[in-house]
């Protein structure tokens, strides 16, 4: 095994594949699901979208400690990669920002495909091959959905969660085959 196959099962099994995070969006986009049944103005709806992305981080710390995934991964050659990696989303927020303002009945639709499509270089860092399938179907998915459902509000984000669920529970099943594999090594 080369030096980087192996910092990235170390990224694996250190980060748990970013489970914490997957479990942070997907509560995320439960919020954002529900604000769509509420009795809001799309202003408002999206209005709360967006400062419901900000929890995102410090959910995602609380799930770490839960699941005890280091998210810091410090002192490993690779963790700065993780950070650009998840900062690179950040710009596409314009397109987002644009939406706000001159689309705001597909803004949802916009910040679903960006999360979707944000995930695919995970697929490497983690070396998951769910994040490779996950990313376009999701971001192609979510398109089609909206396509279908005439741009019913609930159903995106709604989609989401089970992109986010499927994501997760795959990750997780990876994560736990790695860690068994790992562990039958060093004993045997």
């Amino acid at each position: 095994m080369s030096n980087v196959e192996q910092w990235r099962l170390e990224l694996s099994l250190r980060g748990k594949n970013g489970i914490a995070f997957l479990s942070a969006g997907a509560v995320i986009w439960t919020v954002i699901t529900v604000l769509h049944f509420l009795p809001l103005s799309l202003f408002q709806q999206n209005t709360g979208v967006l400062f419901t992305t900000g929890i995102m981080f410090p959910l995602s710390l609380v799930f770490s400690a839960l699941y005890q995934a280091d998210w810091k991964l410090e002192g490993h050659p690779l963790a700065a990669l993780g950070l650009y990696l998840n900062l690179a989303q950040l710009m596409y927020f314009p397109l987002l920002f644009w939406a706000f303002s001159e689309a705001p009945e597909q803004v949802v639709l916009f910040l679903a495909v960006i999360t979707s499509a944000h995930f695919y270089p995970y697929g490497w860092f983690y070396n998951s091959r769910a994040y490779y399938v996950m990313a376009p179907a999701g971001a192609v998915g979510v398109m089609l959905v909206y396509a279908a459902s005439g741009g019913a509000d609930w159903t995106i984000p709604a989609v989401m969660v089970v992109l986010l669920m499927v994501l997760l529970l795959w990750n997780r099943q990876l994560y736990q085959r790695r860690r068994k594999s790992v562990s039958r090594e060093t004993t045997g």
